[in-house]
């Protein structure tokens, strides 16, 4: 298959596949790995987080799987397509077509209005994608925004507008970056179901510290000094924020009475 052809017609049950991704800094004197041969799968219509303390490796995961970042080893696929080896215009060509990404810092363009930014990623846009854009506005909660520029609006409400310029274009990978880090809980929630709603596109993979917002994610991958520590659907066990699996109620009891020795 053709790379036009698989991105243009991109199979409904297609899958991201990593294998042994490696990425890692080299000095004068050490090795140090931000990620060291993470092999792992994501479907199609998949909503999937990554968890792990800071210096985890999380964000750079995302990176490398996105093509942000080069691995210094290691494969990425996406269907039969071999993204990893592709030239950098194949790359460029496929993250146009097939990709939305939402950073941590959400780089509107100051000389836009909020609803010229949310369109940045369409090619003369149509009145259909306009009514879109503001959908995803209303739906956001800052829909009076739209005729305002990034310097009018509080940091907050410049994610949110970042939002809705990754969803604008029912891209088949969305890719997020720790999207709550910003906003307070109920805010958070909000903004988490409307990203939701990119599994009707495509597939949703999420960055994040924080593991209630991924309550409902069909898997979660937990991320410790670079390595790929489990994969787990989160409805499954209880664990606490960092991705932890919390001890049963007999497991606390024996701990209790261990201590209670000592």
């Amino acid at each position: 298959m053709s790379l036009d052809a698989t991105i243009a017609r991109p199979e409904p049950d297609s899958a991201m596949r990593a294998d042994a991704l490696t990425l890692t800094y080299v000095s004068p004197r050490s090795t140090t790995y931000a990620v060291r041969e993470v092999s792992l799968q994501i479907g199609a219509r998949d909503f999937a987080g990554i968890v792990g303390p800071s210096g985890s490796g999380k964000s750079s995961l995302l990176y490398l799987m996105s093509g942000l970042k080069t691995a210094t080893s290691g494969e990425v696929w996406f269907d039969d397509f071999h993204y990893s080896a592709a030239t950098p215009t194949q790359k460029l060509n496929f993250r146009r077509r097939a990709f939305g990404f939402i950073f941590q810092q959400p780089f509107l363009v100051p000389y836009l209005s909020v609803l010229e930014n949310v369109l940045v990623p369409i090619e003369n846009p149509a009145e259909r994608d306009q009514k879109r854009a503001l959908e995803l506005l209303e739906a956001l909660g800052i829909a009076d925004l739209a005729p305002k520029f990034p310097n009018e609006c509080s940091g907050g409400e410049r994610v949110r507008a970042s939002m809705a310029r990754g969803l604008v274009h029912r891209p088949k990978w969305l890719w997020v970056d720790e999207p709550t880090a910003s906003l307070d809980h109920t805010t958070g929630r909000m903004v988490m179901d409307v990203l939701k709603s990119q599994k009707l596109h495509g597939a949703l993979v999420v960055v994040t510290h924080d593991l209630e917002i991924l309550d409902d994610a069909d898997t979660v991958f937990r991320m410790r000094d670079g390595v790929l520590l489990e994969t787990f659907a989160p409805c499954a066990t209880a664990r606490d924020e960092m991705g932890i699996q919390k001890p049963t109620s007999t497991e606390a009891a024996l701990g209790d009475a261990a201590s209670g020795l000592l």
